[in-house]
């Protein structure tokens, strides 16, 4: 119970930075870039063993945006412009131009070294077809909806390559359902073609929207659990999910990763305490409330220290 984990991306280090900067002058090889991306892998898989944390993520150290990242290996897909993400963020807006194909698999190579470094098990991570579609331009398909299913039927694939090469928990990240209620019936369709017949442990990932809307559906979504961010909004989710039987697994963050802040233990155990009114200990990952990758590398870390301490604490007063 309160199995500890993180959301995904976690702070790339100063030297891949500039590597990944000459990489894309031409002044660094592929080969070379390449190393550096293992090593910053094997950096953080080594640095969140050391603290504890149940379930392993990668970093996703080899990524770029979430949505661009995939575009760039499926077929179909052209790059646009720059396009701002968020704050001073910007992103090449990916343009689906023709149809949509897996050429071959994505993220299976990084996952099978990332768990080659460790015991614990690591979580496959991909990006949802909804959050796909709805972060790229459609110049092919006659609608959304369309375009929607068949990346879809792509992102399948790829999640039965990674629990055929033995992932335990597949995330499907759909961060963009929580920002158009009005599509949350597409996006559980799409979902569901992706995770059907799975047998690993399935998460989605959502975060920062509008979830007075899409609250009442957020049960129909066909995965086992649901990750949110909590402390972002001062845990003020629970009002929702109070007097409810919500029967999947909540992913539950606890720090938030747009502050620099960090969290003191006592705060975070304070409001595992909360969310323990209204969840079952059982039923709760302890996490951040997002990807890491917009704080420095001291920052993820103490914010990582802080879930991992804190679910200790609150594990160890439930056992006694």
């Amino acid at each position: 119970m309160l199995l500890t984990t993180s959301v995904g991306s976690l702070p790339k280090p100063e030297y891949l930075m500039k590597a990944r900067s000459q990489a894309r002058k031409g002044e660094l090889s592929a080969k070379e870039l390449r190393q550096l991306e293992e090593r910053a892998t094997r950096e953080w898989i080594k640095t969140q063993e050391e603290l504890g944390i149940d379930v392993i993520v990668d970093g996703e150290q080899y990524r770029g945006d979430m949505v661009a990242y995939f575009a760039e290996h499926l077929g179909g897909f052209q790059n646009s412009q720059l396009v701002r993400s968020y704050g001073n963020r910007y992103y090449r807006k990916p343009i689906i131009m023709g149809k949509i194909t897996r050429p071959k698999p994505i993220t299976i190579d990084w996952w099978k070294f990332s768990q080659r470094l460790t015991k614990h098990p690591v979580k496959g991570m991909l990006t949802g077809p909804y959050t796909i579609m709805d972060w790229s331009f459609n110049e092919y398909y006659p609608s959304r909806r369309a375009a929607t299913l068949a990346i879809a039927q792509v992102v399948r694939e790829e999640a039965r390559d990674l629990e055929k090469a033995g992932a335990q928990y597949i995330q499907v990240d759909e961060p963009a359902i929580s920002t158009r209620p009005e599509e949350m019936d597409l996006a559980i369709e799409a979902l569901g073609i992706v995770t059907k017949g799975l047998k690993a442990k399935t998460i989605t990932h959502i975060c920062y929207g509008n979830f007075t809307a899409i609250g009442p559906k957020l049960h129909k979504l066909p995965v086992d659990q649901i990750d949110l961010e909590f402390a972002n909004r001062d845990f003020e989710l629970l009002d929702f999910f109070k007097g409810k039987r919500f029967s999947k697994e909540v992913g539950l963050g606890v720090v938030d990763v747009h502050n620099h802040r960090i969290e003191s233990r006592d705060e975070v155990v304070s409001n595992l305490k909360r969310a323990l009114k209204v969840f079952k200990p059982e039923q709760v990952y302890v996490d951040p409330d997002c990807g890491l990758k917009t704080r420095t590398v001291e920052e993820a870390v103490d914010k990582l220290r802080v879930v991992v301490d804190a679910a200790r604490a609150v594990r160890e007063q439930l056992v006694n």
